[in-house]
């Protein structure tokens, strides 16, 4: 399974609906995937029996549904985060004529673990893309550089600031927006007993977090994502 997912760790994927590329990845706990949907153009209603995913809306309104029913399409726009159990049948469509950009959120890596229940472009019974679907990825398309404890990597996207993160307590953490969103790229968030609170591949509001503080403490080191709004001016 690692050389497969190593496979496309640098290329880029043509999906009818656009195109996506893994953009950071830790090992195979864990891989960030930046998507990149066209107006109109949607995602097959798919699951992942085995793995976690994930996501945070960068760009764009995008319709998201959750599960088999049509009845259960929401829209969601920057910095809505989503986060999907394995077997939960799930389908992303872009709203907005500009079309969407995304994160996805991947636990583990497991390229795979794909089971498509509709799909507009004719690939229900179809397999995750193959070699003939991929590009090598070129110089305008960036990657995530690896944190390092007491040094922040910041990337600006649109209106938005992505800054990754290492934290080995509460203490810089909580001070930051609670209007951003956060995810854990890896670590963990343990009670007393040293219980597992939340790890890798949880998505949540920043504040929560801060919350979470109150009670629990960070195992070894923390690596967070977060998300925020850039002001208008900036």
């Amino acid at each position: 399974m690692t050389e497969i997912n190593d496979f496309y760790n640098n290329r880029i994927v043509i999906k009818p609906w656009g195109s996506e590329y893994t953009i950071y990845k830790n090992s195979n706990k864990l891989a960030i995937t930046f998507l990149n949907i066209k107006h109109k153009q949607k995602t097959s209603l798919h699951c992942h029996p085995k793995k976690k995913t994930g996501f945070i809306i960068l760009k764009g309104t995008a319709e998201v549904q959750i599960g088999l029913y049509k009845s259960n399409i929401k829209k969601y726009g920057p910095i809505s985060r989503l986060v999907f159990r394995p077997g939960l049948f799930h389908s992303l469509k872009a709203a907005s004529k500009g079309g969407v950009n995304a994160l996805e959120f991947e636990t583990p890596v497991n390229k795979k673990d794909l089971i498509r229940f509709k799909d507009e472009y004719g690939r229900e019974k179809k397999p995750y893309e193959g070699i003939k679907y991929t590009r090598k990825i070129n110089s305008k398309l960036f990657k995530f550089a690896k944190p390092k404890y007491g040094r922040s990597q910041k990337y600006k996207i649109n209106n938005l600031e992505i800054s990754l993160e290492v934290h080995k307590d509460f203490k810089n953490l909580i001070k930051k927006n609670d209007n951003s969103i956060s995810a854990i790229l890896n670590g963990k968030i343990i009670d007393s007993k040293k219980q597992n609170v939340i790890c890798h591949g949880e998505i949540v509001k920043t504040k929560t977090l801060k919350k979470l503080s109150e009670v629990f403490k960070i195992d070894k080191y923390l690596t967070i994502l977060r998300v925020k709004r850039l002001k208008k001016n900036n």
